[in-house]
């Protein structure tokens, strides 16, 4: 069977690039290109790929990676990580998963589409910059288990992103990222109805947030949402996982204000929360 590398022997690095698209590979590394031109200067190689960059023939999304433009995003060059992110993300050599709102549009709660895609990773923190690629959104966990995530395919083979309840989770969490309480509560009444948190307190799930994040989530559900069914269980994984909860701050950006408690969430409710019409 013919490879790239030995087709290279007799092709240009553009001519390489075009074979890697017709075979359904729109992306690459530096290395790629090291291994198929194993003679190439390493200048020359450089000089090549600017050019490549400056004619709008490649993108590059991270620091040695690089996507090759597909004719459908040729005019705007903004290419959707979807294109692209399980390919970068085994460059990189981590676990990921997409979350937050990226993760909500996938279960359907398609009233908040976000401006970057949030990708969820472990430490250490991704070494690039917005300039580079302003569509990635990153957030870290020190572990990243499959057994919250799904997979779905893309056009370029398949992509995972967080289980429903994981997405709930982050979504309280990670509030700050995504405009605030209120814009999470708004996405948790067009997911919930894929949630179930049965067994959260010894699956696991539980493990990989915060007490005051799960006290939040509850609350937010049981009386924001009017979620209860959603939100005894929550109560009753809660009160299995951590017994001596202590009362903590609905909003953590408010915490000199301090309006009225409640007493099930152990919640000082210092913020509003007005989720959006659906």
């Amino acid at each position: 069977m013919t490879t790239f590398a030995t087709k290279s022997k007799e092709m240009t690095i553009r001519e390489w690039i075009n074979d890697r698209l017709i075979h359904g590979k729109p992306y690459f590394s530096v290395e790629d290109i090291r291994v198929a031109f194993p003679d190439i200067v390493e200048n020359t190689m450089r000089r090549d790929l600017s050019r490549l960059v400056a004619s709008k023939i490649v993108i590059t999304v991270y620091r040695g990676f690089y996507v090759i433009v597909p004719p459908q995003y040729a005019v705007d060059l903004k290419i959707p990580a979807y294109f692209y992110i399980d390919q970068l993300m085994s460059y990189i050599g981590k676990p990921y998963y997409l979350s937050l709102l990226t993760a909500g549009v996938l279960w359907g709660a398609a009233h908040q589409r976000p401006q970057r895609t949030s990708v969820t990773t472990i430490p250490p923190r991704a070494r690039t910059s917005i300039i580079r690629n302003d569509d990635l959104l990153w957030t870290y966990r020190s572990h990243i288990s499959d057994e919250f995530l799904k997979t779905k395919n893309s056009e370029t083979g398949t992509i995972k992103y967080s289980n429903a309840e994981l997405t709930a989770i982050d979504l309280i969490q990670y509030e700050h990222l995504i405009g605030g309480l209120s814009r999470a509560a708004t996405v948790l009444s067009e997911l919930v109805e894929n949630t179930n948190f049965h067994n959260a307190a010894i699956s696991g799930l539980f493990s990989l947030t915060t007490v005051p994040t799960i006290q939040r989530l509850g609350f937010v559900l049981d009386e924001i949402l009017d979620e209860s069914e959603q939100a005894n269980i929550v109560h009753n994984q809660l009160i299995q996982y951590a017994p001596n909860y202590t009362y903590q701050f609905l909003g953590r950006r408010s915490l000199h204000i301090k309006y009225n408690c409640n007493k099930r969430w152990k919640i000082y409710i210092n913020t509003h929360i007005e989720p959006d019409d659906i």
